[in-house]
């Protein structure tokens, strides 16, 4: 007598079939990061929330190593990547609240547009590295603008090894801003 199939679970907003999640945990038996199945599924739900925005973009695995990296490439790329990588940013959110929403196996899930996230954190480093020169040849402390959490990291990493200075994050939220000190120099805004 052959074994009917149940229709798959709903889980929130998504399908769950749990006989595909045993065959992908059989099939991983040994942990392997390329056969885990969260590449995969990042990349099908990243293609589906960007067709339901209307955007022509294809989505592709760059690379499956301790992260998932998926490169978005297309007509609207940019439309993807939005102002200042925002959402870029929010899409990456929800693709790993997707993908780790059960806490065994996590993986972060980064996405990126044509090396964007790269010429983003080198021109970030390089502000940083000219505003730090003006803030030590004027001895004062320069602010920067408000920037999201991960391009305040960009800035404090970025001097970290200069002597000369120092960094401070200051504000709430979405206005919270670098602040680079000189070492020794006044401290005034």
């Amino acid at each position: 007598m052959a074994k009917s199939k149940k229709p798959p679970e709903m889980d929130g907003a998504l399908i769950v079939d749990e006989d595909a999640e045993e065959g992908a945990a059989a099939k991983s038996g040994d942990d392997d990061v390329q056969e885990d199945g969260k590449a995969e599924l990042a990349v099908e739900m990243v293609e589906e929330i960007v067709q339901r925005m209307g955007l022509d973009v294809r989505v592709e695995i760059r690379e499956d190593a301790d992260e998932v990296v998926l490169d978005l490439d297309g007509p609207d790329a940019g439309r993807a990547i939005g102002k200042k990588g925002q959402t870029l940013d929010a899409l990456q959110f929800l693709i790993n609240k997707i993908v780790n929403r059960f806490p065994e196996g996590r993986r972060h899930v980064l996405l990126d547009s044509g090396d964007y996230r790269e010429r983003r954190d080198n021109g970030l480093a390089s502000l940083a590295r000219r505003e730090a020169k003006r803030a030590v040849q004027q001895s004062r402390v320069i602010t920067l603008e408000p920037m999201s959490p991960r391009d305040r990291r960009v800035v404090h990493l970025s001097l970290a090894k200069m002597p000369d200075v120092s960094t401070r994050s200051d504000g709430q939220g979405a206005d919270r801003r670098v602040r680079i000190i000189p070492a020794g120099g006044r401290r005034r805004r």
